[in-house]
């Protein structure tokens, strides 16, 4: 009754407050700068190669200034890199060319490499638009000086980009004895805004420039302290002159695939043909629905090896999927509330997205076939059933806009059938405070609550029962506070004992948690050789609590943090930290130095990323503390070769381990490498191949069961793509587990073909 009256009461609060707020201020909305696009009366024939010649680029007005944003912002770009960049328009698509100057072009860095792969340590242009004016997300395209594109939506109020959206934009690349030019074509039609009277169309064009100490250049200045990297964008002007006939334009796609598998699963033979659809239609603006029927998934890239050591938490994983990242704008939603990798298989999902020029909604509904997997959480551990029956998950999200407020509400329900099922009611919202107030510092608040209701609980073989009803609640909200001085996040979040979201991620319940992170801004600094560009002294607090307020973990960690040249970022934090493995049991003392650091090295070693963590670790399993650790590294090599091939290299090590005096030792270790050789732009040959391993020591004295696990991954994938939903693959799987003879192996022919 409690969680039900509290959700009732928040849902009238969270849209009866925020009225007069949203109209104050939107009355003070500051002055943006603006970047004018050309808009053709006739259809654009442009030639799309890069050069920049075509008539129809000289009406174009050309927007010269640009600004360092890293490694140092608030300064013009130097002279020797000057970027122009001027825009076209017609009732088809935006069309940016973009002019760069390289005063030594044999430095520019960029080869063939897989899609959303373009990062950093490339030169590249980037295209960053917000049709919707509100400045809370955006779409985005970046296409480096080899023409490989990534493109992804970002999220302001979670400051992240999620690379899963691939939209049609073509782009072309001409090199210059001095630098570059490039010409990117953005239709319409797959950019997502309301309709009628709304908000002017925000955009920036960014430049990365690895080269010169990772400098990247925004076409609209963008100071550090800002709390997201959307903060500052350009009107974009012109466009009102074609939405009137573009926003009652009606567009429609279909995708077709074919899929024909055979399959050796440890010696029992299989094969099976399937078709599927994917279905795309906007039949205007502010409208989009999708479909999807029978999706095969079979060669989305498997999930990389983590290790969570002894924890008996569950960790999330990354989306990969294409059909549940369409409006993830909308949903805008944070693990808890929405995790769409609880959904395994679905038969079929359909999708409707609305969005306005003051509000926004989307609903989604479809049917799942066993095998997800269902978490029911506890204060120290999590319990997981992967679910042995077909399920319906159905999600309907609706929000209105303010310029400082946002306020949604979401209801999720997972019906397995039989009187079981999983119902879970909330509000959400966000609220900022405009920066130039209280002495310059930018402040936003985020919360989130929820009520749930389930019938359903799952027996050692993953069969859903329907049982007496269980209501429970959950409560977040998280305070963000940047200025030049500091940076600031200070969150609270209390999960009931009963409480789930079959649709969400909620790892734990029966917790009260508390998170504080206080950073000093400390600014330039010299150690020795190295130069950091920014600096930070650090201090992270938590602690978590049962219900009945026994401790289950407590953080102490002071610590540092630097920037400095190619985007080279290193922490280290002394950890003074205590957890209980179960309830009722000691509260450890589990002191360690945690080390972290993320670079671009050089022009072929492009990425190191490592975290480390050394020194008394808690082995939850033996409820004893030993001596040992917790790596995470990552390298990426990149290779031109000769005839315009190119090869990326991507490896990535993880290891935990404890060490004890008297009881078995224990470790659990995973290797994993994708190589990806490019022929062509459009010809990609990938093998990843991946071990993982989990042991504990069979010595005495046996009071822990030992334990001797090995799995292997094997794959090789060729991939055709003549465009972004034209693809044809072949692909061969090894699967194999250590304790069984033989293997699972596997060979996929997949065509899709957008029509």
């Amino acid at each position: 009754m409690f969680a039900r009256n509290f959700a009732s009461v928040l849902a009238v609060c969270q849209f009866a407050i925020p009225v007069p707020a949203l109209a104050a201020a939107e009355s003070e909305e500051p002055k943006r700068r603006s970047l004018a696009a050309h808009v053709a009366r006739q259809p654009l024939a442009l030639a799309l190669d890069g050069r920049l010649d075509d008539a129809a680029w000289n009406q174009a007005a050309s927007n010269t200034r640009f600004f360092q944003y890293q490694p140092e912002d608030g300064r013009d770009a130097p002279a020797h890199l000057r970027t122009s960049v001027k825009v076209l328009l017609d009732q088809d698509a935006l069309v940016f060319g973009v002019r760069a100057w390289n005063a030594d072009p044999a430095k520019l860095n960029g080869t063939l490499a897989r899609r959303d792969k373009v990062d950093r340590d490339q030169d590249f242009i980037g295209v960053w638009i917000d049709p919707s004016g509100h400045g809370r997300s955006a779409q985005f395209v970046r296409v480096n000086v080899a023409g490989v594109m990534s493109d992804g939506i970002y999220r302001a109020d979670e400051d992240e980009d999620d690379l899963g959206p691939d939209y049609p934009v073509e782009s072309a690349v001409h090199h210059l004895p001095d630098g570059y030019s490039m010409e990117i074509r953005w239709p319409l039609s797959s950019l997502r805004f309301p309709y009628g009277a709304a908000k002017p169309w925000l955009v920036r064009v960014e430049r990365s420039v690895p080269h010169a100490d990772g400098m990247l250049l925004l076409s609209a200045p963008l100071k550090k302290e800002s709390l997201h990297f959307i903060a500052e964008m350009d009107e974009l002007e012109g466009i009102a002159k074609v939405l009137p006939e573009m926003q009652d334009k009606p567009f429609w796609e279909l995708r077709p695939e074919l899929t024909h598998r055979v399959h050796d699963n440890y010696g029992k033979g299989s094969s099976q043909t399937s078709v599927g659809l994917d279905i795309s239609a906007r039949p205007r603006a502010d409208w989009v629905f999708n479909a999807t029927l029978n999706p095969d998934f079979s060669q989305v890239e498997i999930d990389a090896p983590t290790s969570n050591g002894t924890s008996q938490i569950a960790l999330s994983l990354p989306e990969k999927r294409p059909f549940f990242l369409e409006s993830a704008d909308v949903l805008g939603m944070r693990l808890p509330a929405f995790y769409s990798r609880t959904i395994a298989e679905p038969r079929w999902g359909m999708r409707a997205t609305w969005r306005g020029a003051a509000a926004d909604a989307t609903a989604l509904v479809l049917s799942d076939r066993a095998g997800g997997v269902v978490m029911r959480g506890a204060a120290y551990g999590t319990d997981e059933y992967v679910n042995a029956g077909d399920s319906k998950a159905t999600l309907l999200r609706a929000r209105r806009h303010g310029e400082a407020v946002v306020a949604g509400a979401f209801l999720s329900d997972r019906d397995y059938g039989k009187g079981g099922r999983n119902t879970v009611l909330g509000v959400d919202g966000q609220w900022r405070l405009p920066a130039g107030r209280e002495g310059g510092g930018n402040t936003q608040l985020l919360w989130t609550a929820m009520s749930s209701r389930t019938t359903s609980r799952f027996d050692d073989a993953g069969r859903s029962h329907a049982t007496h009803a269980r209501t429970s609640g959950y409560g977040y909200g998280r305070l963000n506070y940047s200025s030049d001085d500091w940076f600031n996040i200070a969150q609270l979040e209390v999960i009931g004992s009963n409480f789930a979201n079959d649709n969400g991620f909620v790892p734990q319940a029966g917790i009260i948690k508390g998170d504080v992170e206080l950073n000093r801004r400390m600014g330039a600094h010299k150690f020795g050789p190295l130069q950091a560009y920014e600096t930070e002294l650090h201090l992270g607090l938590r602690e978590t609590r049962t219900l009945a307020h026994e401790v289950v973990e407590r953080w102490v960690r002071p610590g540092i943090w630097l920037f400095a040249g190619r985007q080279t970022r290193f922490w280290a934090n002394a950890g003074f930290d205590q957890q209980r493995a179960h309830a009722g049991g000691r509260l450890h003392r589990v002191h360690a130095a945690h080390v972290g650091i993320e670079s671009s090295p050089s022009a072929r070693f492009v990425k190191l990323e490592g975290e480390l963590t050394l020194g008394r670790q808690l082995d939850t399993d033996a409820d004893a503390v030993g001596k040992g650790g917790n790596l995470e590294l990552e390298a990426s090599l990149r290779f031109p070769l000769a005839g315009g091939w190119s090869l990326e290299s991507d490896h990535r090590w993880n290891r935990a381990w404890v060490k004890h005096d008297k009881l078995q030792d224990f470790s659990d270790s995973g290797w994993r490498w994708v190589g990806t050789l490019h022929a062509t732009p459009r010809d990609a040959l990938r093998v990843i191949v991946q071990n993982t391993s989990a042991q504990r020591q069979d010595r005495m004295p046996h009071l822990i069961e030992a334990e001797d696990a090995h799995y292997r991954h094997r794959s090789l994938l060729y991939k055709r793509t003549t465009r972004h939903d034209r693809i044809v693959s072949v692909g061969a799987t090894t699967d194999a587990n250590g304790a069984l003879p033989g293997a699972n192996k596997g060979l996929t022919l997949k065509v899709q073909w957008g029509i």
